[in-house]
């Protein structure tokens, strides 16, 4: 280079060994990269240079100050003539003068061997490559207390409708039991409808068709027997025939089964109402709960249709409001026509034949029950609350309370203890509820899991067979 050229700045350097004088035109010196945080990173990625590294590229073949001026082409050093010395936690070359190497040689090549202090880069580099790449582990999901809540009222009105039936001659009990039994099992149903949208993606939910249901549903069919005759009843034990509220398990499991057809017609909804109109025609059976799975399949088909947004939509101050006008109004429209009308429709079971009304009045009087189901249900979800309660905890155990609360009810009822004069009146309905609510209470509590857990969800490994490793990793 001719005295007094001055090379690019930031682009070319001088080394300068201990006897001071310059070497001559030497390889870029990269400057040692700063240590920043990985959120400095994120924040500003361009800073971060070192995550890609690379060497400055030399100026084109005539450009710059070096070709303007006529100085040669920069020199590249020979593997062998480099040593490394530390400086600064990364390991610099200390440069020797070389042969130049004409100007039309290429630059680098792959076999070129890169520096210790380039390795290390991209050794850092690569090893945040993987991490990048390796999934972050996934933090488990709350749980949403909103469903919950929802599920742990509606059991305790399941144990309170239950215990009313000793005293439904009395004016206040008939009407109480009207207006639980309009909405709380449709509602029931729609949230287990919701809860099975997924359920076929899972092995282990699959494999509770079996632990939750069929086997749950034997051992609570032979322990309602052995009560019956403990009391003196005859020995009845019919398997295909649930006893009493023995029905619903044994209806879910076949709504379950239905849920890929549903999932794959485009409008589920219409033709899940017309089944449920056309149902009433026939004198269904009540073997295998045949006559609940079609008396209340418009309710679990909607919920396999809701997405969260819709319940957010009943999240709304004017909707509330309305809700609670509704509710209001329901209660009175029981209490109107209790001792006027049969109760029979609302078990949404009948035919129209048993209920001795002509198909064109059932069909209206369906849709009319359909309509107040929904729009009590609507209204029951609107107002409870969607935060964590003290309760949301017990509506994670909402099995428990549906098969064990019969033994107790039925002892009552067979006892005698829920026909009291004083239990026939508004005060005995207040009564009764209270008595339910806190029965459903000890019903849900952990420690009542721990005892029956071995006998309602029996772990039933050794039933099923372990998925393959093609299809574990064709699900993954």
């Amino acid at each position: 280079m001719p005295d007094g050229a001055e090379p690019p700045t930031g682009a070319w350097d001088r080394h300068r060994p201990r006897g001071g004088e310059p070497a001559g035109p030497l390889w870029p010196v990269a400057e040692p990269p700063a240590r920043r945080s990985r959120h400095a990173a994120e924040e500003d990625p361009e800073t971060f240079a070192f995550d890609r590294p690379s060497w400055p590229e030399p100026p084109a073949e005539g450009t710059g100050p070096r070709q303007a001026q006529g100085d040669q082409a920069p020199t590249r050093q020979a593997p062998g003539d480099q040593t490394p010395t530390p400086s600064d936690g990364f390991s610099y070359w200390e440069r020797r003068p070389v042969a130049p190497v004409p100007a039309g040689a290429a630059v680098a090549s792959a076999a070129t061997p890169v520096p210790a202090w380039g390795r290390g880069e991209q050794r850092l580099a690569g090893e945040r490559a993987e991490e990048e790449e390796q999934p972050a582990p996934r933090t488990p999901r709350a749980r949403e207390p909103y469903l919950d809540n929802v599920k742990f009222v509606l059991i305790a009105l399941v144990v309170t409708g239950h215990s009313l039936v000793p005293t439904l001659s009395a004016h206040s009990a008939r009407s109480a039991y009207l207006f639980i039994y309009v909405f709380h099992m449709p509602l029931f149903v729609i949230i287990s409808g919701y809860l099975s949208r997924n359920f076929w993606n899972s092995n282990a939910k699959t494999n509770k068709l079996v632990d939750t249901f069929l086997v749950p549903y034997v051992i609570v069919e032979i322990g309602y027997a052995l009560l019956r005759f403990a009391f003196g009843h005859k020995w009845s034990l019919t398997i295909i025939d649930p006893a009493w509220l023995n029905w619903y398990l044994l209806a879910l499991l076949l709504w379950r089964l239905s849920t890929p057809v549903w999932k794959r017609m485009r409008h589920p909804l219409p033709i899940a109402l017309a089944v449920y109109l056309l149902a009433g025609l026939s004198d269904l059976p009540g073997d295998f709960s045949m006559d609940r799975f079609f008396g209340l399949m418009p309710f679990f088909v909607l919920g396999l249709w809701l997405q969260p947004h819709h319940f957010e939509m009943l999240n709304r101050r004017w909707i509330k409001l309305v809700s609670v006008l509704v509710l209001a109004g329901g209660a009175a429209v029981a209490i109107l026509i209790a001792p006027h009308v049969k109760l029979a429709p609302v078990y949404y079971k009948n035919s129209y034949s048993d209920l001795n009304l002509p198909w064109w009045t059932g069909m209206g009087m369906r849709v009319a029950l359909l309509v107040a189901a929904l729009a009590m249900s609507a209204a029951i979800l609107a107002l409870i609350p969607r935060r964590a309660t003290w309760f949301s905890d017990l509506g994670t155990r909402t099995l428990y309370c549906y098969l064990l609360h019969g033994v107790p009810v039925y002892i009552a009822k067979e006892m005698g203890w829920l026909e009291f004069p004083w239990l026939h009146g508004p005060l005995g309905v207040m009564a009764i509820v209270s008595s339910c609510f806190a029965l459903a209470i000890v019903l849900c509590l952990p420690e009542t899991r721990s005892v029956f857990k071995w006998l309602l969800e029996p772990r039933l490994t050794w039933l099923y067979r372990r998925p393959s490793a093609d299809a574990r990793s064709a699900t993954s």
